[in-house]
Order: structure tokens, then sequence, then C-alpha cells
């Protein structure tokens, strides 16, 4: 049954299956280290991608990247085949933008290596990225974030005072004295953009002046048919290269990373 864990040579790591296989047989093999006491404090299981572009699309095949949750159960059921001890809540993150880090374990003959997170081993990453003006005026045509911005307000004017009389600092800011028409449906409080550690991406919010029945938020990913609206201020979307942000009716801005996320 688990003739997959037999070795494969690295030259037929080009079929999907087979590297899929060897994958698995990495994440198997760490798991196993980690038994004796360990294994049932895992917190998360990182695999770390640095692939030539002309086989990313096989890594991506391989932890079917389109398919939410259907890696993360191939590894559950090795884990429970091999009864191998791991708790109910462990996370998979599978990474292709970021550096790996020095602790993280490289396969045989894979261009992938696994971190496995425990309570007491936590990641420290961090990033940058580049919000560009498509459409709209913003005080400046390009800006520069980082991980270490903290929260990153978007919205009409840079100091804008709202409902509770207090003055809320837009860093991402679309004046309202413009000429531009983009502008005047940009609320004062109407998003902003935070850096989340444990998932290593900026994830963007919407406040209370751009969820409906206000003015709103749409996400045009590349590759997606569909718009991504946000309709709560809790739930957020975590950005990725070549996002587009439309804010009101017509304001248009463009996420991109700067450098692959670094673990620390």
């Amino acid at each position: 049954m688990f003739d997959f864990f037999k070795k494969h040579d690295s030259k037929g790591l080009n079929d999907v299956k087979i590297l899929r296989d060897a994958l698995l047989r990495l994440v198997k093999q760490q798991l196993q280290k980690s038994e004796g006491g360990e294994g049932r404090h895992i917190k998360g299981i990182h695999l770390f991608v640095k692939a030539e572009a002309a086989e990313k699309h096989l890594y991506e095949a391989a932890v079917y990247i389109d398919e939410e949750n259907r890696f993360k159960e191939e590894i559950q059921r090795i884990a429970d085949d091999f009864a191998l001890d791991i708790p109910d809540n462990w996370m998979l993150e599978v990474n292709f933008n970021g550096e790996i880090p020095p602790d993280a374990i490289y396969g045989d003959g894979l261009n992938a290596a696994i971190f496995i997170r425990t309570k007491d081993h936590n990641l420290k990453r961090s990033g940058s990225a580049t919000i560009r003006i498509l459409n709209g005026e913003a005080e400046k045509a390009k800006y520069k974030i980082s991980s270490t911005d903290g929260k990153i307000n978007i919205g009409r004017e840079a100091r804008a005072q709202v409902k509770d009389g207090f003055f809320r600092l837009n860093h991402i800011a679309f004046p309202g004295d413009s000429a531009n028409e983009s502008n005047k449906f940009i609320s004062r409080q109407h998003a902003h953009i935070e850096w989340n550690n444990e998932d290593g991406c900026f994830i963007l919010f919407a406040d209370e002046g751009g969820i409906p029945p206000g003015n709103k938020i749409k996400i045009k990913t590349p590759g997606k048919e569909n718009l991504i609206k946000l309709h709560s201020t809790q739930i957020g979307h975590k950005l990725s290269d070549g996002d587009q942000v439309i804010l009101g009716e017509s304001a248009v801005f463009e996420f991109s990373y700067n450098n692959p996320i670094k673990d620390e």
C-alpha cells in the first residue's frame, strides 16, 4: 500500500504523482523524527518551494494548489496510517514565495524543504510590497509598505476626522479636493492593510466606510474570473501578486510583493 515511499530517481520528479509522493515522503520522515514527545506539540507544517518558473506548475499540481485542504488530508492520512501522534488542530502552509529558513529540511532531489513548527519554535517572517495607483489620484503614485509598518490605513484625506471626533491618519491617502472623480467615492475610513506573521503575507481589511451599504471594496485576482468582495470588517483578503483592488466606484491600486518573504 505504501510503495510510494520507496526511493525514486530524481529524474522522475517531472511527473506530478512521483513529485507528490516525494513530498509526502519528506513530510512522513520529519513527522517520525518529531515523535517521542514533540509530535503532540506540533502546531504547523510549513512546506517551502523554491522552484524555477518552468517547474513551478508541477509543484502546484503536486500539492493540489487549487483544492483547499486536499494535500493536508493526504498528510493526515499518512499520520493516521503510521500512528504518528500529531494534534487535531495542526495547520499546513505551502509557501512558494519565501526564502527557505535555515532550520528547514530539504527533500532529497527536491526544490522544497519542510519546517515543523512546535509551540516553542515559531518562525518570524518579514516582507515588503509595492502599491501602485492605477486609477484615482493619491498623494503618491507608488507606495512601499513593509511588515514592520503596522496598520496601514487607506482612505480619503491624509488626516480625516471621523465619527467619534478623533482624527484618522491615512498612510495611503486620496485627497478630497482632487478633480479626479474616483476620489469622491473613497471613504475617510475605507480600508487598511496589515502584515500577518503566521501566514507570511499582507492582508487587506475593509473598514467601516468600505463595506456595504456604503462604499465598497472589490478585488480582482489574476487567474480568477470572479471578483472578491469584502462584506465584513473582520474577514480580510490575503493579498497576492498582481491583485487589483477597487475602492469605491473606480479608484484602483495594484499590489505586488517586492522580494521573497524572509523567515528569521
